[in-house]
């Protein structure tokens, strides 16, 4: 049947709405036509494999015949609970189960509703909340002029900033020669005035220790700056310039595999004769899974020159925790935690208590591809967003429905997908979320959308970003537009450095291109000054309600509410202007559009942020 008796977003079918603390009653209500007989109805409600039932009651029936009927449960205990229905019919009994994100129908064979529970004291930081975070690669983000040398004889020492990245694979496709540009923790600290500019109150840097290549997730020293970056004192001073700019700094922790060439592994003996890999009783021994030591050992996704460390090792946990501690008393007000799926409960539960011990308001993000409030890595449920692990994740699920919006111009199902986080996560976590549209892992964005993500790329030949004149214009335009919708979603936008200035990139390595200084696109800049602006200025976007209005044809609706205000984003992907007729009057445009009365005038690929006060 096609009726639909349940929507797990509406408020009169269930309150609260979303993820819920532990010991919040559950309300959960179901409409049935009257000539469904029913007589009686129930809740199911499994967690951990284990089921309960709930009745439900018979409420009243409206006068166009609708039945109503109603339930509670609280649930005691942080985690991740499903629940369906079954009712007894006229027809027999029959399940209601989820149809689609939200909606349950009366069929057999969906999927339960989720229902996340976090832990009642769990909070998140409030700084990041409605500010801008800016991700730097450090090699390639500006060098100060200050010569340094390098640990690392043979890297190669670029002194052509802004040329092509190096590529040049040996004959088994591996990279053993790195190019280095020379950007340093000085140089960040020139640029802060300019980083203020643009609204940012959070730089989260890419690697920054001691390692052999100049991504530098191959860490040989968690202890030790790179040299070519600069010092401990440059650091420290680093982040006390950002914070008397209101800038926080967070630092990327890779903590499931060290570098083979490492203080702790060793192969190389470059750090002497200790280590795991050329001593059996090395304190780091047992921190490596050695199948038959010394040459057969796990390594990440099976590349041996990043051995796997053992992350449920009692003295590997303890030393990450004094790194955590050293690097926190420097100056970081938190960490991204690279691959936090491939990091254990005992390991993530270990960190948080660790972070937060130093500074309670200190930012814990983790590198999670998927939803992160369902996710199964090695077997085995998360509970990364209970409240004992991430205060945030990298928001790659509103990444892919942005980047797929723009690229193919399909808005059908698009507020869904931001829904789906809405409602699946704790809101404490959907206001800090890590919101980018591009990251070192990815291509550059506007490349990206000048190919309409057409580029050819294989594991040898790989795309640079090349693009012709026309796709270059229409990056920009989309970039615009895409870029005005992440400002205006929940959680905090993310720019990767130089996206702003129309930097263009292909994959690995030439996603990681210097910052384009002399060669800015000041469009781009001035769109992107504007966007931060509007943030500052506005409150609801640190933790407004997201309002889904319309997805189609195009043309994509939401708002933002609360703080006493209104903020509406439309963005219209056609190839032609469209007039788009708003629900309310009142609403003057953020972003230089005309609105008269109800009417909005949008251009081709372009996006609109309007504002209604409603204080009263």
């Amino acid at each position: 049947m096609d009726f639909v008796p349940f929507n797990s977003r509406l408020s009169w079918h269930k309150t609260p709405f979303g993820a819920v603390k532990n010991g919040t009653e559950v309300t959960l209500r179901i409409v049935l036509p009257a000539g469904f007989y029913c007589s009686w109805a129930h809740i199911n409600v499994i967690r951990d494999g284990e089921k309960f039932i709930y009745p439900m009651n018979y409420e009243y029936t409206a006068d166009n015949g609708e039945s109503w009927w109603g339930g509670s449960f609280t649930p005691g205990l942080p985690g991740l609970y499903f629940y369906s229905f079954t009712l007894m019919t006229g027809f027999g009994e029959v399940p209601i189960t989820r149809f689609d994100s939200s909606s349950g129908r009366i069929s057999g064979g969906g999927e339960d509703f989720q229902l996340t529970v976090y832990d009642k004291d769990f909070t998140t930081p409030d700084s990041v909340k409605g500010s801008v975070i800016y991700q730097i690669f450090p090699d390639r983000f500006c060098f100060s002029g200050e010569k340094k040398e390098s640990r690392f004889p043979g890297r190669i020492i670029r002194d052509d900033w802004g040329g092509l990245p190096m590529w040049e694979p040996d004959e088994d496709g591996n990279i053993t020669k790195y190019d280095f540009f020379c950007g340093d923790l000085k140089g960040i600290e020139s640029k802060l005035d300019y980083l203020e500019s643009l609204g940012v109150g959070c730089i989260y840097l890419n690697p920054i220790f001691e390692a052999e290549s100049n991504h530098r997730y191959d860490t040989a020293d968690y202890e030790r700056i790179d040299s070519l970056l600069g010092t401990q004192t440059d650091f420290k001073r680093l982040c006390s310039s950002a914070k008397r700019r209101g800038i926080d700094i967070i630092l990327d922790g890779v903590f499931s595999h060290t570098g083979s060439d490492s203080r702790y592994f060793n192969k190389n003996g470059r750090y002497g004769d200790g280590g795991a890999y050329r001593d059996k009783n090395s304190p780091y021994y047992s921190w490596y899974k050695f199948s038959e030591w010394p040459d057969e050992y796990e390594s990440w996704w099976g590349v041996d020159i990043l051995p796997e460390t053992d992350e449920n090792c009692d003295s590997y946990i303890e030393y990450i925790c004094s790194v955590l501690k050293k690097w926190q008393s420097l100056g970081a007000s938190g960490w991204r935690l690279d691959v936090a799926d491939e990091l254990p409960d005992k390991f993530l539960d270990a960190l948080r208590l660790c972070v937060k011990s130093q500074d309670k308001d200190a930012l814990i993000i983790g590198e999670v591809w998927e939803d992160a409030s369902n996710k199964i890595s090695y077997g085995s449920r998360r509970r990364y967003l209970t409240g004992s692990q991430l205060d945030s994740v990298m928001n790659y699920p509103f990444a892919d429905a942005l980047i797929d919006f723009a690229v193919t111009g399909r808005a059908e199902g698009f507020n869904d997908k931001i829904s789906v986080i809405c409602e699946n996560y704790p809101k404490c976590v959907v206001d800090c979320l890590m919101n980018h549209i591009g990251t070192h892992d990815t291509c550059r964005v506007l490349s990206r959308l000048g190919t309409l993500d057409g580029y050819v790329s294989d594991p040898i030949n790989r795309y640079k970003g090349d693009m012709t004149a026309e796709q270059h214009e229409r990056g920009v335009r989309l970039l615009k537009m895409v870029s005005s919708m992440q400002f205006t979603l929940p959680g905090v936008p993310s720019i990767y450095y130089g996206d702003e200035a129309g930097a263009g990139g292909g994959v690995d390595p030439y996603n990681r291109g210097c910052y384009p200084y002399g060669r800015e696109n000041e469009e781009l800049l001035s769109h992107y000054r504007m966007l931060g602006k509007i943030r500052r200025e506005h409150p609801v976007f640190k933790d407004g309600e997201f309002i889904p209005v319309s997805d189609m044809l195009g043309c994509v609706c939401y708002e933002r509410r609360g703080r006493g205000e209104r903020i509406l984003t439309a963005a219209n992907r056609n190839p032609h202007p469209i007039t788009y007729i708003l629900q309310d009057d009142g609403f003057v445009s953020l972003t230089g559009q005309t609105v008269c009365g109800r009417a909005l005038l949008l251009g081709a690929f372009e996006t609109a942020i309007l504002y209604l006060n409603c204080d009263d």
